[in-house]
């Protein structure tokens, strides 16, 4: 298979695997839907890794697929592209990105679909459709903007150039740079500490915020507001705020 879902210790992990740069085709923006629906429904998955092997996250999508692609084609698949990358993004649960190596183009808008991104040392990342005459078109305008803020995103997507790690932390693009052997570690390590979290909890904390940034600070309100008040009937609640009067603040262990 092109993408697995291996889950271990309440972490799935969402493996690319298609040497040898993890190019995004047809095949692979289906898996990773399909997926990413599955680890929404899992149970026994509480946090969520994007991960493309030690030496590439992955470096665009499939040019010589797209190449034989004519308008008509691409209207037909475009939507189902999309929906792919927001499948990833609406994940209700947190999502981490390893990223190591290149994540250009399709890598780059599949690495802005989570929550938080952790990047290699020698991580390269952009948008380069510019150079092929396109623009992104899973995500990136938007969710690159959203991010960066639109004058960076312009540069990077007007320009096409690639960022090295150290730019990609500077402008807000990564999170966190590491050594090149530690990015899956420390990304299982961040995951592994959320999957111990309140679940319903950090659900309604990511579809806050997520929903919250599409809207006007009056409807974010109100979304805030509903969950808050909403998780006053779970028994995360419960145990939490005992354990926090009983034993001490962050000691309480959720199931």
């Amino acid at each position: 298979m092109t993408v697995t879902l291996e889950v271990s210790d309440r972490v799935g992990t969402i493996r690319l695997d298609r040497p040898p740069m993890n190019a995004l085709d047809v095949a692979v923006q289906d898996r990773l839907r399909e997926l990413a629906e599955e680890a929404g429904r899992r149970d026994d998955v509480r946090a969520v890794i994007l991960y493309g092997g030690e030496k590439v996250f992955a470096a665009g999508a499939d040019i010589k697929e797209m190449r034989e692609m004519d308008h008509a084609a691409m209207v037909a698949r475009s939507r189902a592209l999309q929906e792919s990358f927001t499948a990833v993004a609406r994940i209700p649960k947190p999502v981490i990105a390893a990223v190591t190596g290149y994540a250009l183009g399709g890598g780059c808008e599949l690495a802005l679909c989570a929550d938080v991104r952790i990047a290699a040392d020698n991580a390269k990342l952009g948008q380069p459709e510019i150079l092929l005459g396109l623009i992104p078109g899973a995500g990136g305008t938007q969710r690159l903007a959203r991010l960066v803020g639109p004058s960076k995103a312009k540069d990077l997507i007007f320009t096409g150039r690639q960022v090295k790690a150290d730019e990609a932390l500077a402008m807000g693009l990564v999170d966190r740079v590491v050594p090149a052997a530690e990015v899956y570690e420390q990304a299982h390590a961040w995951a592994a500490r959320l999957a111990r979290g309140p679940a319903l909890a950090l659900r309604a904390a990511k579809e806050s915020v997520d929903a919250g940034l599409e809207t006007d600070i009056d409807t974010g309100l109100t979304i805030e507001r509903t969950w808050f008040a909403g998780l006053f009937a779970t028994e995360d609640r419960e145990r939490g705020m005992r354990s926090f009067v009983e034993d001490g603040p962050g000691k309480a262990e959720f199931l």
